[in-house]
């Protein structure tokens, strides 16, 4: 079985600051003046989507990746190719470049980001209804609004139980659309500052977002991850990386790490436990993409953080 992931294709360029921003940074009633000079400057394959597909191949998971690359996204749709992830539904559009990234990083591991969603605003969601049988489990991840709203419509036509994540796009969404795409979903993702957001702009609480949703995830970086469902809450700690270089592709390792669990039927709290340990894994690299996977590896670790190895 497959994971449909929907989401961003995008170049990550990623920015390395010794100091803190918060301790640099000037403001005044009217007006914020800040200028870092940066240390470090690298150039990724990243976005929501791809790290996701990315991750669940190195699982042996399928994914079903349905993204967005501009012209100069060829090489990109290459790279995804020879390892071995399907690119059929990833749409290239020529009068656009692919989606960019800009993530500055400081030394305590604050991050300041920019996205330019360049061709994923003409993106469009193909017909998957034959794709059905095949999927076990989507992941709606922050892209173009209306192909989100596309996508979670085919989730529910087709009774997909889908995962909504929608990371930045908590800010331009209006509230309606975004209650319209957590109301019978199989769960809501979100880091701390998204969940507040969240809740502020629609009144939800952990038991009442229940409501409309299965399950409610809260990551919480290296201190892991909360869940609340039916059952209650669970606090689940984060897995100890050997060293952090950086961590911009920690949160869409989890969500493979999560998906792949699921799909390979275990509970929701051995999945949340196999996620944090592939988030870890992710923090010890400079890009998102991990090159290579030993997930012996992946469950020694998870099974040193929780004392229990699952195989």
């Amino acid at each position: 079985m497959k994971i449909l992931v929907t989401g961003s294709a995008a170049y990550d360029i990623l920015l390395g600051y010794d100091g803190s921003f918060q301790g640099s940074l000037r403001t005044s009633s009217e007006s914020i003046t800040a200028i870092y000079l940066t240390s470090h400057f690298a150039r990724h394959h990243g976005g929501t989507a791809a790290n996701i597909a990315w991750g669940l191949n190195l699982l042996g998971t399928d994914p079903l990746m349905v993204a967005t690359v501009g012209r100069d996204g060829e090489e990109y749709k290459e790279l995804l190719q020879s390892r071995g992830i399907d690119t059929t539904h990833v749409e290239k559009i020529d009068t656009e470049v692919t989606s960019t990234a800009m993530i500055g990083t400081d030394s305590d591991g604050n991050q300041v980001g920019f996205f330019h969603a360049g061709a994923d605003t003409r993106g469009t969601w193909p017909d998957l209804a034959d794709d059905r049988e095949d999927i076990a489990y989507a992941i709606i991840s922050p892209r173009e609004e209306s192909v989100m709203l596309k996508a979670v419509e085919y989730c529910k036509t087709f009774s997909v139980p889908y995962f909504f994540d929608p990371g930045q796009r908590i800010s331009s969404m209006n509230s309606d659309d975004m209650k319209r795409c957590i109301e019978g979903s199989f769960g809501l993702i979100a880091n701390e500052y998204e969940w507040e957001v969240i809740k502020e702009r629609l009144g939800y609480t952990p038991t009442s977002v229940l409501e409309d949703t299965m399950h409610l995830i809260v990551t919480r970086g290296e201190h892991g991850v909360s869940h609340f469902d039916a059952g209650g809450t669970q606090s689940i700690g984060g897995c100890k990386a050997d060293r952090v270089v950086n961590p911009t592709g920690a949160g869409d390792a989890f969500r493979a790490g999560l998906l792949h669990g699921l799909a390979s039927k275990m509970t929701i709290e051995e999945s949340l436990k196999i996620g944090n340990a592939m988030g870890s894994f992710a923090v010890e690299i400079e890009g998102t993409l991990l090159n290579t996977l030993d997930k012996d590896a992946v469950w020694q670790r998870a099974g040193e953080a929780y004392k229990k190895a699952k195989s």
